[in-house]
Formats: C-alpha cells, structure tokens, sequence
C-alpha cells in the first residue's frame, strides 16, 4: 500500500527538522548547543528557525512527488526558489541572524530526493535511491534557481563570504550575467566548490555526507547506543579529516588545519569515552569559542546535519 502524498511529504519534513534538532542539541565544539552560544545567536534561535523551516521541507518532498508521478519536470522543481522562500521564512521567525543556510542548501535537494522515492507505509526512505535522485536533483537546477540562492544568501547574510572573482554573491551583476550565460546553480557551485564544503557536496553527489559522515554516524549510533556521543564522534571525525571551509573562509587554511589536527587527537584519546577525551574536548570547546564564532566549524555542523537525516529518513528514531 502505497502512502498518501500529503502524508509522505509531511513525513519527510518532519525527518529534516528531527535532523536539525539532533544537530543543534548535541554538544560538539565550537558550535550553537542547549547551553552555549554565541553573541546574538543562540540555542533557541536555532529551534525556532527548525520550525519555520518544515513547509519549505514539505513542499520541496511535494515536488519531488510531483516528479515521480511524472506531473511536473525536474528542471521544474524550483529548489533554488525554495531554499529562498525557506531562508525568508527563518529569517522572520527569530532575531539571531543567520542559522541555517548551509543546512537548507543541503537539504532542499534531499527533500525532492525524498519525495521522488516509491515509499510503503513503514515509511523508511531507501538512501541508495535517493542518492541516485539527488545526483537527477541539483543536475537539474537552472539559472533561475542560481539568482534565487544568492537572494537566499543575501537574505542570511552570512559571515566569512569574502569576495570571489567570478560570479560574486555581492556584485548585484552577477545575477544578470547568471541568465544571460545561463548558468545553473550547479554550475555555479561547481565554480564554488574549491572553498564551499557546502557547494562541494551539491556537485560531488553529497560524498562527503553518504561515504563518510552517514556510515560513520550510524556505525557510532549503534555501537554506543548514544545519539549524542554518535553525532560528537562523527562531527570530530569530519572535523578531523576535511578541513572545515567556514573557518578557512574566515581565519584561513592553515588555522583550520590546525583545529582539524586536534579533533584528530581526540579521537585519538578517546573522545568521550575517556576521562582524556573528555577534558581535551572541553578545552578544545573553550578554545573555538575564544573569538566568538570565527573558528566556528559552521560547515562541519552542516554535513553532521545531513547525515543526520539520512539517518532519520532511513528509519532511526531515538
């Protein structure tokens, strides 16, 4: 038996804001968590954007839907407009500025993903399948859906964008030479990809997320029967191996290594399964926190935030 489209797009909202919740509310260093903030942004701006999120969640499962059913094209999907009108949404719904726009850009596609899935009613979504449709997903983008993320980065105003020399974010004629030379999104991301962890997984067929991130995060889950220690573990292994582009953009690569060679050195201590572990991640916490959020590891959050629903969509409830 076959579940309801309005149903199996709630469904899928659902599972995405689940994913942010887990992702704010685990401790992991340097980032927004139930307890520590930083300046003007802080735990609860993050519950509330999670929340104002869900429609643009379930729209996008609706297009995805739509595609399956052959109703609409997937170049007619308007993700990029999506992730805009999703980014406006948060915006209006709290005062810490910007909170998740790595997170929606990343999510967006797997929304469609999602809904483009043949789903029974023990509503599990299969991720081998939607790995596939999100490779058809952001493949598909148009120049049209390219202007509306950079209205949707203009709206989040987010820290650390620095100035590229093609394609600007900043450079209001960007978006007129976007359409003339019909560039898609994805090949704007593509031009990205270089120092945006985020825009390399929209090219990269989410590698990061499905090769390393998801197996491991699922692996640590079950073995420690932790959902907080799986997302700490997971996050410093990331953290540890793939440099984090948000601190890069911000202090540069050689500072970013060098907090990459500490979340390494606590794995390797143990993380927090050991009394070392313990007090290394604790002084690791204070130390990112030192410069406010300028050592922020933002992009590292949002690759644990999408492997964390691909957890969820694949059935893991706490």
């Amino acid at each position: 038996m076959q579940m309801q489209p309005h149903d199996k797009a709630k469904q899928i909202s659902k599972c995405l804001e689940l994913a942010i919740l887990f992702e704010v509310s685990a401790d992991k260093p340097g980032n927004v968590n139930l307890v520590t903030g930083f300046e003007g942004t802080r735990y609860e701006h993050f519950l509330a954007s999670a929340v104002a999120a869900t429609s643009s969640f379930e729209l996008a499962a609706k297009r995805g839907i739509a595609v399956s059913q052959g109703e609409i094209h997937v170049h007619d999907v308007e993700v990029g407009r999506i992730i805009r009108n999703c980014v406006a949404d948060i915006n209006a719904w709290q005062s810490g500025g910007n909170t998740l726009l790595g997170t929606i850009i990343l999510f967006a596609p797997i929304a469609v993903a999602a809904g483009m899935i043949p789903t029974k009613d023990e509503l599990i979504f299969n991720i081998e399948r939607l790995r596939d449709n999100l490779k058809l997903v952001v493949e598909s983008t148009t120049p049209e859906d390219a202007v509306a993320v950079y209205e949707a980065i203009r709206i989040a105003k987010p820290s650390g964008l620095g100035k590229v020399p093609e394609f600007d974010v900043n450079d209001l004629s960007s978006e007129r030479r976007i359409l003339e030379e019909k560039m898609s999104l994805y090949e704007i991301f593509k031009i990205a990809e270089k120092y945006d962890a985020v825009c390399s997984e929209w090219v990269n067929n989410y590698t990061l997320t499905f090769d390393v991130a998801y197996p491991h995060l699922k692996k640590e889950i079950e073995r420690t029967k932790n959902l907080n220690m799986g997302v700490v573990h997971t996050f410093l292994k990331v953290l540890a191996e793939y440099t984090d582009t948000f601190i890069a953009r911000k202090v540069g690569v050689e500072k970013a290594r060098d907090v990459s060679c500490i979340a390494e050195e606590i794995l390797r201590v143990g993380g927090l399964e050991t009394t070392k572990g313990k007090e290394l991640l604790r002084e690791f916490d204070l130390t990112l926190r030192k410069s406010d959020s300028l050592f922020n590891p933002g992009t590292t959050a949002d690759i644990i935030a999408a492997a964390l629903a691909l957890c969820v969509l694949g059935g893991y409830r706490p």
